[in-house]
């Protein structure tokens, strides 16, 4: 078995090493999240840590980081280096793309938009009625919250009617119908 292992030589090794890396950075840009998954931990999803985004040990980062150590350590045995000498060349050559892979991942991340309204997003605000809301019955609100126009099916909270286009305060939220009382 020691004969086996003694016919590769370091320059293969990190030729190895790359490649693997290379191979799993394939199937993980082509299989999207799908490895994003084995091993949950807290390292894997920075956002249980509140910040969102990427994690510096997600899988395609760490495959960078593989490719990149064994690429620069084979180059660097390549150019006479020991193996100590070229995995220190490796292991700073991995962390840099792997930083600069993970800085740009976390500049498109902080890129995203989303159009979602939470209830805090709209407790409170002023709106204005652009469907009447019956005595008793159902209308229909207009509110900004941001640059965008929301509407929402509200009921009066004194349960009498308010006619159209009064502007109104919206009190609480209950499921997908808002409570809202006249200013």
């Amino acid at each position: 078995m020691s004969s086996l292992f003694s016919q590769f030589s370091a320059f293969t090794v990190f030729l190895g090493i790359a490649a693997i890396g290379f191979v799993f950075l394939l199937i993980s840009l082509v299989l999207g999240e799908l490895f994003e998954h084995v091993g949950d931990t807290a390292f894997e999803h920075e956002h249980e840590l509140g910040h969102g985004g990427p994690s510096f040990f997600s899988a395609r980062i760490m495959s960078v980081f593989i490719t990149a150590f064994g690429g620069f350590g084979a180059i660097a045995t390549n150019y006479g280096y020991g193996v100590l000498p070229s995995s220190g060349v490796g292991f700073a050559s991995g962390l840099f793309f792997a930083s600069v892979i993970y800085a740009f991942a976390r500049f498109l991340y902080s890129q995203q938009a989303s159009s979602e309204v939470r209830t805090d997003d709209i407790v409170g605000r002023q709106a204005r009625v652009i469907v009447a809301i019956p005595a008793g019955g159902v209308g229909q609100v207009r509110c900004q919250i941001g640059e965008d126009l929301v509407d929402k099916i509200a009921r009066a909270s004194d349960g009498g009617p308010v006619p159209e286009n009064t502007a109104v305060k919206v009190e609480a939220v209950l499921g997908e119908t808002v409570v809202v009382s006249r200013q």
